[in-house]
């Protein structure tokens, strides 16, 4: 019997685990601070403009759903806390309602090239803290990217379609919002169970990694080349 390997379990979970809860953090904390600005002040007294994670920590979707999956080996999926948003407060409503939606994907995005230019710095750590340092980051520039573009999908309640929400003409926009109440049972049909038919079919129908998959490949590869880490990486 195949002992349970528990060092390598905290040292995977190390260099996923601070990524996740900085990215999380970063995201939604960035949708509060918009919409902070564009007037509506509902996230900032909530305490949600913070980057204190244990503020935006969900117990189940954050914590124990992706353990349970982890463990599982059938993939990765959770949630934090949404930040609580008004739009009847914003000055400009359709215009602000883009800016909130979009500030996390692109806080996302911009922490992946911070990251990326980290590794700059990770490389001249002592080696024993060098190896660690540079995983983690290297990590946080895929799990960013990946969130961003995830995000991004015009699938409500996913930010990119809040965004597509607040540029379609009105009449549309109020039957597309209607959709919402579906949108967490197709976003586990496209991650969990189209992939899961697939497999049993013989046949790759993971819609979402056709989409994704090429597209963050593209976008991280464009972010380490940009900052020079690519060189870093490829150099080890």
């Amino acid at each position: 019997m195949q002992e349970f390997d528990i060092q390598g379990l905290l040292h995977d979970l190390s260099i996923l685990a601070l990524p996740v809860l900085i990215a999380i953090t970063t995201h939604e904390a960035a949708h509060g601070f918009v919409a902070w600005r564009c007037g509506d002040d509902t996230a900032y007294q909530q305490g949600r403009v913070t980057f204190n994670p244990l503020k935006h920590i969900d117990p189940f979707g954050t914590v124990v759903l992706p353990l349970m999956l982890y463990f599982a080996h059938v993939g990765l999926f959770g949630w934090a806390k949404p930040v609580p948003i008004s739009p009847r407060r914003f000055r400009n409503y359709r215009r602000d309602l883009v800016l909130v939606a979009a500030a996390g994907p692109g806080s996302n995005l911009l922490l992946a090239i911070v990251s990326a230019l980290l590794l700059h710095v990770a490389r001249l750590a002592p080696e024993w803290a060098a190896g660690w340092a540079m995983s983690a980051l290297y990590y946080s520039v895929i799990i960013n990217v990946v969130l961003a573009l995830f995000n991004m999908l015009p699938l409500l309640p996913l930010d990119g379609g809040r965004v597509l929400s607040a540029i379609l003409p009105p009449h549309l926009a109020i039957a597309y919002q209607r959709t919402e109440r579906y949108g967490m049972l197709i976003l586990i049909g496209l991650i969990f169970l189209l992939p899961m038919i697939g497999n049993q079919l013989g046949v790759d129908i993971n819609i979402l990694g056709w989409l994704l998959g090429p597209a963050s490949s593209y976008v991280r590869s464009l972010i380490l080349h940009v900052t020079g880490a690519g060189d870093i990486l490829t150099s080890l």
